[in-house]
């Protein structure tokens, strides 16, 4: 392929994870023309494909399966419905007319679609974008590099691991070290409480015996070229000391891979760092949707699933000629929330996926009483069962926002 290859697909998916494949097993068969999915990596699957633990495929599926297992069922759901994966392909940018750049092992060339579908997902930041001091030895990971070195290049790790984070990846990342024989001697968080859930954290202390340190930050990686140890710091009482290990894993703290949704010049929101999207997935640019984690970083592969079965509906209405209102009313979140998705509602559209809104909460909040209102007055304020808890997303009922005037001023959600 050379640079003046132009392809014309009906829908390009950018990225093949479970947003982006279900997505197109939901749009092949039902569009006039060919679906494209496009994935940087050598194999389709996206994150679960590395990910060799249980618990996947939940909510999407209905059915309870591995990593690995769930992407190649996706991968074949995607191809049986007559997508074509396309691997290897890194999409580099936009040409002047809108179309992808698209470089691979066979070359490079653009692909013309009249729909788009991003669904590049998101990543953790790594030691150095956390700003932690000390020198670059060997054995300082992320979740996704651990993952990658155990389960697809089958590398052992060291003996004594520091994992910084207590998510739900978090435990994914202690369930990868012990396959390797690597014991977690401690999981450290900021926050006063774990952001996983009890179930996950009482399972954890207790089955895979890793004490948890609250109110706690690391504050210096020691060792030249190998990892010794890192250095901890007790908010409350400002105390240090030091924690021998040979590996330290870097967990959560998730930003989305957006930058192909920053060179399309799309709107984005500042707390997400991902584009602004409405109730049906549309970017601000017409004919670009957006999916999945690149929106809300970071939710399950289910849920992330659950958005691409969304847009496929929207896509098509789409290329059927159906526009959205012009007029639309912006989403905010108040403190102590982060953010919230999707960011605009307009009228006569759907109610997001799941008929879900999506939120981020900085504090733990174990009965939150949610507000949204409009133009300085209260629509409705409801008494959640569930507790907003930092380090995972936080969902309340659209209908919340059923009384919401579309024409009006900006909505805010927020607690009372």
């Amino acid at each position: 392929m050379t640079g003046s290859i132009v392809e014309r697909p009906a829908v390009a998916v950018v990225g093949g994870g479970p947003a982006g494949l279900t997505a197109a097993a939901n749009l092949a068969g039902r569009v006039d023309g060919e679906v494209l999915v496009l994935d940087r990596e050598t194999a389709a699957g996206g994150i679960p494909r590395h990910s060799d633990h249980t618990g996947y495929g939940i909510r999407d599926k209905r059915s309870v399966m591995r990593g690995p297992d769930y992407a190649r069922r996706l991968v074949r759901e995607a191809v049986d419905a007559g997508a074509l994966l396309r691997t290897s392909a890194m999409v580099t940018g936009w040409s002047a007319d809108g179309a992808l750049e698209v470089t691979s092992p066979d070359g490079r060339y653009t692909v013309n679609a009249d729909a788009v579908v991003l669904a590049t997902g998101a990543r953790e930041r790594p030691r150095t974008a956390r700003l932690i001091p000390g020198d670059r030895p060997h054995g300082v990971l992320t979740t996704g590099q651990l993952q990658n070195l155990v389960h697809l290049h089958h590398r052992d790790v060291g003996k004594k691991a520091v994992v910084v984070g207590a998510e739900l990846v978090s435990w994914s990342a202690v369930v990868t070290l012990r396959e390797t024989g690597c014991s977690t001697a401690l999981m450290v968080t900021h926050h006063d409480s774990p952001e996983s859930y009890a179930a996950f954290n009482l399972a954890g202390r207790f089955a895979l015996r890793t004490p948890i340190a609250t109110s706690t930050r690391v504050t210096r990686i020691i060792g030249k070229g190998v990892l010794e140890g890192v250095e901890i710091e007790d908010l409350g009482t400002r105390r240090r000391r030091v924690v021998e290990c040979d590996t330290v894993v870097f967990t959560g703290d998730w930003i989305p891979d957006h930058e192909l949704a920053r060179s399309a010049g799309l709107d984005m929101d500042p707390a997400t760092r991902g584009p602004r999207v409405d109730t049906a997935l549309r970017t601000s640019k017409p004919g670009v949707f957006a999916v999945g984690n690149l929106l809300h970083p970071v939710d399950t592969a289910d849920i992330a699933a659950l958005d691409g079965r969304h847009v496929a509906q929207q896509v098509v209405a789409y290329l059927d000629g159906a526009r959205p209102a012009h007029t639309g009313v912006s989403i905010t979140a108040a403190a102590p929330f982060r953010w919230v998705a999707p960011h605009v509602l307009r009228p006569g559209d759907p109610p997001p996926p799941r008929g879900r809104m999506l939120l981020w909460t900085d504090e733990l909040i174990r009965t939150p009483r949610v507000s949204v209102q409009q133009d300085g007055q209260t629509i409705v304020a409801r008494r959640m069962p569930w507790p907003a808890s930092p380090g995972r997303v936080f969902r309340i009922p659209s209908s919340m926002l059923d009384d919401v005037d579309r024409r009006g001023g900006t909505v805010t959600i927020g607690v009372q």
